[in-house]
């Protein structure tokens, strides 16, 4: 897709229809309002719930700490509309329409933040026992399971599935982890990075299996490829998630190897009046040189101020702000925050600040001396400092780096 259509010129539009009632979905439509955008807003979402948070399903839910995370926003205050309950279906960007579960749905502008569903192990759908974590109700299934203490094995050693295991075994579960790569994160971090956190399931009271795939599951148990029988009460799977645009096919909405909507720089899509945000839409970023998909929060939070600041800017003929990020995510596991800043895939130079071994530590990628990239395990300063230095396209004097003593921001190279 090396064009994207221009959206329309001819006066504000009157209605958007925001598809998606996550994180992106909510963030657009608030901040539609917050840019002064006065037509009609429509917030629609596929689950019954009022419009919540993700991130504590997995924390404070699960453990039955919290009992929801409701966005704290005055819906009917912002006059934005919300239809729950109401699955998308398809799009016909001719017509401008968006077909429902509830009848069609005639908009102006429309915004897809339909977001990611989980991949579920194949051959398992419909067995009792089996658990997702990405809903509300997902994390209500959970709840009891992790009450009742039962033995549970976590199929994937992805952030979710460390971040389940680290709720259950606070909850007192006996915990088996299995993964099919040779090591924690594999999809998500090299080899030398992740294999301090290998470490971390041991001394939380988890077993961690790599080179273990799951051949069936039984009743009570999970059968691996090499014919080993894990004793399971619950089995939950954190495989990686899609994005949810299934629904698009046939509509002729630009789609990528992932599924995953083609938005430009602007996150707008190849049909007319169509933008599309947050983990179901890929991005170009002239600052990586390659299109991200980026499925954490940040990513939700940020890309709607984009989204709405373009539909508004487009009635006057302002030139398309432009989204490029440095990505930022964060996960508590084992007892220990982790943070990444960045986009590592590029660099030439990996760096660490402090011993691995040890509780906190920073990896550090560079690109011909500038900081692209950065995990903090511990270290939320060397975190803020290094995003903003990344952002700056800062070039650092490595020697300065590799001191954990010194603040990232002290460590800049005297050549510009």
């Amino acid at each position: 897709m090396s064009e994207q259509t221009q959206d329309r010129t001819d006066g504000p539009p009157a209605r958007v229809v925001v598809v998606g009632a996550g994180m992106a979905g909510v963030q657009t439509a608030v901040a539609l309002r917050e840019q002064g955008f006065a037509g009609s807003v429509t917030l629609i979402g596929a689950e019954p719930h009022q419009p919540y948070d993700r991130p504590p399903l997995s924390k404070a839910i699960l453990l039955g700490t919290a009992e929801g995370s409701a966005f704290d926003v005055d819906f009917e205050a912002l006059a934005i509309e919300i239809r729950l309950g109401c699955e998308a279906l398809g799009v016909r960007p001719g017509d401008h329409v968006l077909e429902t579960s509830a009848g069609a749905v005639p908009y102006d502008v429309l915004v897809l933040a339909t977001g990611a569903g989980p991949v579920r192990l194949p051959g398992t759908e419909g067995i009792p026992g089996v658990h997702l974590l990405r809903t509300l109700d997902d994390a209500a299934r959970l709840r009891p399971v992790l009450a009742r203490q039962h033995e549970v094995v976590v199929v994937g050693a992805g952030w979710i599935g460390a971040e389940f295991a680290t709720a259950a075994r606070e909850a007192g579960c006996a915990v088996t982890v299995v993964e099919a790569a040779d090591r924690p994160l594999a999809g998500a971090l090299p080899a030398e990075v992740a294999a301090p956190m290998s470490d971390w399931y041991a001394e939380a009271g988890a077993v961690l299996r790599t080179h273990a795939r799951v051949a069936r599951v039984e009743p009570g148990a999970i059968v691996l490829d090499d014919g080993t029988r894990v004793p399971a009460g619950a089995v939950v799977v954190g495989i990686g998630a899609r994005p949810a645009t299934a629904w698009l096919t046939g509509s002729g909405i630009g789609l990528g190897a992932h599924g995953e909507v083609l938005a430009d720089a602007g996150l707008r899509t190849s049909a007319p009046d169509v933008y599309a945000v947050g983990d179901c839409a890929s991005f170009p970023s002239g600052r990586y040189g390659e299109r991200l998909l980026v499925h954490h929060w940040d990513n939700a939070l940020q890309g709607p101020r984009t989204v709405a600041a373009n539909i508004v800017g487009a009635a006057t003929g302002e030139a398309p702000e432009v989204y490029d990020p440095v990505p930022y995510f964060w996960s508590e596991q084992f007892g220990r925050f982790i943070q990444y800043a960045g986009h590592h895939p590029a660099a030439d130079t990996t760096l660490w600040r402090g011993d691995p071994s040890g509780p906190a530590w920073t990896v550090c990628w560079l690109h011909e001396d500038r900081l692209v990239a950065l995990l903090a395990v511990g270290r939320p300063r060397d975190l803020a400092q290094g995003r903003r230095l990344i952002a700056a396209g800062t070039r650092m004097d490595p020697r300065l780096l590799t001191d954990p003593a010194r603040p990232l921001k002290a460590a800049t190279s005297a050549t510009p």
